[in-house]
């Protein structure tokens, strides 16, 4: 249970590659990006009502993931390129294929707090191509940002479909807080990575 009042602030960004040549989900060691600026998902899903006694009598909600927006500074091209199945040539130069097999990864992040700080996971995301605007610089300077669309999807781990899990720091889960960005950490996880 989460003991702050607020929470603001979104830092320490990473991602890991979905691994898809074993059976049960692991992931790459995770990557930092630096410069995160907003991280938005927006719920997916919906409620069905089943009318029963003349009134609602049964209700179902699904849960279909999120569709999100990750607002960074610069996006490596590196990241770019594997993230989205791109391409860095002989020269160093960032080529935006059309053919291109983008990779799932899982999203981890930071959200500071009054009181703790929290850290998220989204176990199976996969990116779109990035959103990015340039201007001309005035009389004073505004810097550019890119902005990936995002799509998350549940993911079974341990025999349940999950999509997120979030970590606070509490007496019991020093270690596992301490290495989250070392590894995803999966539910139940009860130790160092």
């Amino acid at each position: 249970m989460s003991q702050n009042k607020v929470t603001f602030g979104l830092e320490k960004v990473h991602i890991a590659y979905l691994n898809t040549t074993t059976p049960t989900p692991t992931w790459e060691t995770p990557i930092a990006i630096p410069g995160a600026v907003r991280f938005s998902p927006e719920p997916q899903g919906e409620e069905s009502t089943f009318y029963a006694d003349n009134g609602p009598y049964f209700t179902y909600t699904s849960n279909n993931g999120y569709n999100a927006e990750l607002e960074m500074a610069n996006i490596p091209d590196n990241i770019l390129a594997e993230m989205l199945g791109w391409e860095i040539d002989a020269n160093g130069m960032l080529v935006e294929t059309t053919d291109g097999m983008p990779k799932e990864f899982a999203l981890l992040g930071q959200i500071l707090g009054d009181q703790r700080n929290r850290r998220f996971v989204y176990y199976r995301c996969k990116a779109s191509r990035p959103s990015s605007e340039h201007n001309t610089r005035g009389e004073s300077v505004e810097p550019a940002t890119q902005t990936l669309n995002i799509r998350i999807l549940p993911i079974e781990i341990g025999g349940k479909n999950v999509v997120r899990s979030v970590l606070e720091l509490n007496d019991t889960n020093q270690a596992v807080y301490d290495s989250f960005f070392n590894a995803v950490t999966i539910p139940g996880a009860t130790g160092g990575a």
